[in-house]
């Protein structure tokens, strides 16, 4: 069904609104390059969460949603389901820490935290590559998602159509800079969920209602009852035991991956640093873990088990979900859920345009090219930065077959080099030697093991295999060639301590040296039981939903009980900390 006029005029007022936004901010953001990357470190923690949601929903997030339904039902989704457990960590171990090193990027940690050449040829290769090949491919994958949504909704070439929406992003991130990226966020965030809600009501009303939608999809889905069941069975073909283990016990901590970083890392960090003070950087993680993982799947899993009985036996099940938009939805809520995708994309977009571009400057730029320029000059350069990435990233495009398919490549890569990163704030014997080693091992491993050995990310075991290779491969790697290389020099390690305060448990001879850090240590106990309640209050309350959703309200109400207690207990934990 073609968009009627109410459609596109609530379309025109998303993109008008998202414009202004930009424009108000414009000013702001040319007052430095910490106004232009990180806000100027004045982000309350309800909006720097809100932006750390609003990056992880990208168009592409409901159709590899609705692959993976599809594919392996709705236990499918552990494949990052699983990943709430770093997220969690990140609040409780790692959040005061990054907003205590006072840097401007993830990477620029590298020189505080190690020195000599080794940690400046680590800092410039891996803000390299992360804002080269690592950020081209995520937003490739976000730019293969918007164009599936314009030719499957419209029937447009969708070139055209995709331009239009990415030229829009590039211009108000190249003006607003990061004060632009996340007060565009927090609206377009709103925009996007609500257009996903109203989605999913229509979607379930079109299959007769929940109750329908449950009993049609066990009788009638190629898995059958197996599709809606929330951990996968012992027999399952569609994620086994194995492979779901190696999420819940190892993919989490052990594999490195944009918005999950084990230890914390990439946008998120770029928030952390963002934010007023400690506690508004632990309010902002927790907000994100939160909304990320306990409020927002279920919209998504409705219409793509709907999708599942409107369209059957598609060849890329990803379609689904825009096909049940222009099917179900009366005007103006086709425009609604149209600028929804526009909302979720350009959210996405924006922040790895900036993210990347402040890697460029300031890691590359800044620190090995242009030394001592001027604040307005590096402003200049973060701009020409950020027009550079939107001008690559549609070349990566191209070459990806499927969203979901691109998630498990970076996550497999990055397989064993989380340990490390995790170690680095809580063990003074790593050095810059163990980051090192920990990538080149990774992506060797890695790499091998599929071109050379035959494992295959796109099958269950095989994928589960590859992780736990890996992982071990590396992990062996670094340990060696952290225990066959000297340690930092005391100096900087006592400097690192004195300015992050981490928990002594693991600076033993450190911690006597280097005399009273500037703020207070981070408690382990506390860390420790604040995370396993958050990860019982997330989870819990997951399932609960989904349960609940499903028809099957005693074993919610049981599990809503649980995520209840602990959530007060949370409270008490927060409080402490």
């Amino acid at each position: 069904m073609a968009l009627m006029a109410s459609d596109w005029l609530v379309v025109g007022l998303y993109f008008a609104a998202s414009l202004a936004i930009a424009l108000y901010y414009a000013r702001r953001a040319g007052e430095g390059t910490e106004a232009f990357f990180l806000s100027s470190r004045e982000l309350p923690w309800w909006l720097a969460g809100t932006s750390m949601v609003a990056t992880t929903f990208a168009a592409d997030t409901p159709l590899a949603v609705t692959e993976l339904v599809a594919k392996h039902g709705i236990a499918g989704n552990w494949l990052w389901w699983s990943q709430a457990f770093s997220a969690l960590l990140t609040v409780f171990f790692f959040a005061k820490l990054w907003r205590r090193a006072g840097v401007m990027t993830d990477v620029e940690l590298t020189e505080l935290r190690y020195s000599g050449r080794p940690a400046a040829v680590l800092r410039a290769f891996r803000a390299l590559y992360l804002a080269l090949p690592i950020n081209l491919i995520i937003m490739g994958w976000v730019n293969l998602g918007m164009a599936t949504v314009l030719r499957v909704a419209l029937g447009w070439e969708a070139s055209a159509a995709l331009w239009l929406c990415f030229a829009l992003t590039a211009l108000y991130t190249f003006l607003s800079g990061f004060w632009g990226v996340v007060m565009t966020d927090f609206f377009q965030f709103l925009f996007a969920m609500l257009g996903c809600v109203v989605l999913a009501v229509f979607a379930v009303g079109e299959v007769g209602g929940l109750s329908e939608l449950a009993a049609r999809v066990s009788r009638l889905a190629p898995a059958g009852p197996e599709t809606l069941s929330l951990l996968p069975s012992a027999g399952s073909a569609w994620m086994p035991v194995s492979t779901f283990l190696t999420y819940l016990g190892v993919a989490w901590w052990a594999s490195w991956y944009p918005g999950a970083e084990p230890g914390g890392g990439g946008y998120v960090a770029q928030r952390l640093f963002a934010a007023k003070d400690d506690r508004h950087a632990v309010g902002s993680a927790l907000w994100f873990s939160i909304a990320h993982y306990a409020v927002r799947p279920w919209p998504w899993i409705l219409v793509a088990l709907a999708s599942l009985l409107m369209y059957p036996g598609l060849s890329n099940p990803g379609e689904g979900y825009p096909r049940v938009m222009m099917e179900v939805l009366p005007s103006p809520f086709k425009g609604l859920l149209l600028a929804a995708f526009a909302a979720a994309y350009m959210s996405t977009l924006s922040t790895h345009i900036n993210w990347g571009a402040s890697y460029l400057v300031g890691d590359v730029y800044r620190r090995f090219l242009a030394v001592g320029r001027s604040e307005a000059h590096y402003v200049a350069a973060g701009r020409l930065a950020c027009l550079l990435l939107a001008a690559l990233c549609f070349l990566v495009t191209r070459r990806m077959q499927t969203i979901s398919g691109a998630w498990m490549f970076l996550i497999s890569i990055g397989a064993g080099c989380g340990a490390v990163y995790i170690l680095r704030w809580y063990w003074w014997r790593i050095n810059a030697w163990s980051e090192i080693s920990a990538m080149v091992a990774a992506a060797a491993i890695s790499l091998g093991l599929q071109r050379l050995g035959g494992l295959s990310a796109s099958d269950p075991r095989q994928y589960a295999a590859l992780l736990l290779l890996t992982v071990a491969g590396t992990t062996a790697a670094w340990l060696s060639a952290t225990l066959l290389t000297p340690p930092e020099p005391p100096e900087t390690l006592a400097r690192f301590y004195r300015k992050v305060a981490p928990a002594p448990q693991g600076w033993g001879p450190v911690a006597e040296r280097a005399g009273r850090p500037e703020a207070q240590p981070v408690s382990l106990m506390d860390s420790v039981t604040g995370w396993l309640l958050g990860c019982v209050c997330v989870y819990a309350s997951l399932l609960a939903t989904g349960l609940l959703l499903l028809g099957r309200p005693a074993a919610a109400s049981l599990l809503a009980a649980l995520a209840a207690a602990s959530g007060w207990g949370l409270f008490g934990v927060l409080r402490r900390l």
